[in-house]
């Protein structure tokens, strides 16, 4: 990966959302002047109080998204399908006007050298300082099974595509990095080194290239688009974002979608807490207790509501970590 072409897509989005915003005519600078001044406390006092519009999440929306990459089929690394998935991803951000950072290498697996690639969608902040949003849009391979993976796998890229339409419409304080990790399913047996493909690899990349101390916090979502949404306490988690995560839930009234107790879970999130980053991995308790990694992962188990749910605290918890002097 290059630092330097990291930071020349940050730059440039955000030149191109300066001249998107400046007025064209005096009378117009003269009445956004009047406006922001006059509007100055309100707005101030209104940002404290409310810093985001968490209703901007729409779980409808990212449950069509979650819809048609089902329809591109079992989604393994180096297949077809994830190849098409990955043109939806880009198509998706670059209409959002995002610009999207292809992360490819080859990946040393049970099943031989397979090319692999993660996607990053930046979205420039006021700030160089990272909050990290991430989850895979790989589907696991299961020998004999259609597997279509539409809430492992399926609901993390849906929540991703949304997430981004709703960052990109704001002026952040901080710059946000939206990662599609490749090859975070094993293509034979769990283990240290099948599994985590593409947050390993990522994780690496940011760490030799000084990047990885601007993230501040790491969030990661996996499997969070299940009807029946039972959010888990992952215990690897770092405890003050963990809590934040939860006191967030509490505070929106979705207690009842987070008591899925506490448990250790090997994901995307532990390859960067291995190397300091504070980290969190969101994750439904539902699918290990009925059709984890089974051709019943399909979109009948899941809705728009707890994709909604979901985007509605991660947005709750970001505006805290916003708030907050690291």
């Amino acid at each position: 990966m290059s630092w330097h072409r990291i930071q020349t897509l940050e730059r440039n989005a955000m030149v191109r959302r300066t001249d998107l915003s400046r007025p064209t005519y005096l009378p117009a600078i003269l009445m956004v002047a009047v406006v922001v001044v006059a509007g100055a406390v309100l707005y101030r006092s209104r940002v404290t109080a409310r810093p985001w519009d968490i209703a901007s999440f729409d779980g409808k929306r990212a449950f069509d998204d979650l819809q048609r990459l089902v329809k591109f089929g079992p989604r393994s690394p180096g297949s077809e399908a994830l190849e098409q998935t990955r043109q939806y991803i880009g198509r998706e951000l670059t209409a959002d006007g995002i610009d999207v950072y292809e992360d490819p290498f080859v990946a040393s697996t049970p099943a031989g050298n397979i090319p692999m690639k993660n996607l990053m969608g930046i979205v420039p902040g006021q700030s160089s300082e990272v909050i990290a949003i991430a989850g895979h849009y790989d589907t696991a391979r299961l020998d004999g099974v259609q597997f279509v993976g539409a809430n492992d796998g399926g609901s993390s890229t849906a929540f991703l595509l949304e997430m981004a339409r709703v960052l990109i419409k704001r002026k952040n304080p901080l710059t946000y990095w939206l990662m599609f990790f490749d090859g975070e399913e094993a293509l034979q047996q769990w283990s240290a080194r099948d599994s985590l493909y593409g947050s390993r690899h990522m994780a690496d990349q940011l760490d030799a290239d000084g990047r990885l101390k601007r993230v501040r916090a790491f969030i990661l979502v996996d499997m969070v688009g299940d009807k029946h949404l039972d959010i888990l306490r992952e215990s690897h988690s770092t405890l003050w974002l963990s809590d934040l995560v939860f006191r967030s839930a509490h505070e929106l009234g979705c207690d009842a979608a987070f008591s899925g107790g506490t448990y250790p879970v090997e994901d995307d999130h532990l390859p960067f807490l291995e190397k300091g980053v504070p980290a969190v991995d969101i994750i439904d308790v539902t699918p290990f207790k009925s059709y984890h990694h089974t051709a019943a992962d399909t979109v009948d188990q899941c809705s728009a509501g707890s994709l909604e749910v979901i985007g509605r605290v991660v947005l709750a918890t970001v505006a805290a970590i916003e708030r907050s002097k690291r």
